[in-house]
């Protein structure tokens, strides 16, 4: 098994693991939803230009080399009732009606980037569209993973398809956005990330965008940390 460690903010349970070490370790259906981004295999990590390498990435870290084995996906469904993957149409997955569209709005019809991204979802429902809000711009200042997307498209996410009192998976926390979304949303969360130094960076924004609480918010402190951690599956 892959070193853990471990976080816990408020109702976000954050772990440094390889997910398929946590999902083994759940009970059946035991989240409500998992929203997931997992790799591509189209070499966004070694894209110097073409997808960005951050500045502090001295070279490619080697996590998009591949999509994820065909153990992965059914490790997902067992564990998770719905489930919603970006990145839907790289990976072999059956039809469904219901297909999420980030639009990324102008900008990127000029630039290497693909001008909107997939979501598959096991949702019968409408095909739904999230159009980038240019103001909201703060999701790309200081990025932190080159495969970054908005708090408010989650926050979006969560709206649609998520119902009061769900538990949520993501299996590849990445910069962080879907653990920030499901603060403000008042979701439990439990999500990994592989890679230590995205992990640390990661956490890092969580804590300082969660302690950015008006007045009038619930003050969600309790933090601890544990290395190498015995997890237990969420209770049904």
């Amino acid at each position: 098994m892959t070193p853990s460690l471990q976080n816990v903010v408020g109702g976000l349970d954050l772990r440094c693991c390889d997910c398929m070490d946590l999902m083994r370790e759940c009970a059946d259906k035991a989240f409500d939803l998992a929203i997931v981004d997992p790799p591509y295999g189209i070499g966004a990590s070694a894209g110097i230009g073409k997808y960005g390498r951050l500045k502090n990435e001295k070279a490619d870290k080697g996590w998009d080399t591949a999509i994820p084995p065909p153990e992965y996906f059914q490790e997902l469904k067992r564990v998770s009732r719905h489930q919603i993957i970006w990145g839907g149409n790289y990976f072999p997955l059956p039809p469904s009606r219901c297909w999420l569209i980030w639009d990324k709005g102008a900008g990127f019809e000029d630039r290497d980037f693909a001008e909107a991204e997939l979501a598959w979802t096991s949702f019968d429902a409408n095909v739904r569209k999230f159009k980038r809000d240019p103001l909201a711009m703060r999701d790309y200042c200081g990025k932190i993973h080159p495969a970054q997307k908005p708090v408010a498209l989650y926050e979006w996410t969560l709206r649609k398809f998520a119902k009061p009192g769900w538990r949520i998976l993501d299996t590849h926390l990445g910069s962080g956005s879907i653990a920030i979304a499901c603060h403000y949303a008042g979701h439990a969360l439990t999500a990994c990330e592989i890679d230590r130094d995205y992990y640390e960076a990661a956490l890092q924004r969580i804590k300082r965008e969660t302690a950015q609480m008006t007045l009038f918010d619930t003050p969600n402190t309790m933090v601890h940390q544990t290395d190498s951690p015995q997890p237990t599956a969420p209770q049904q």
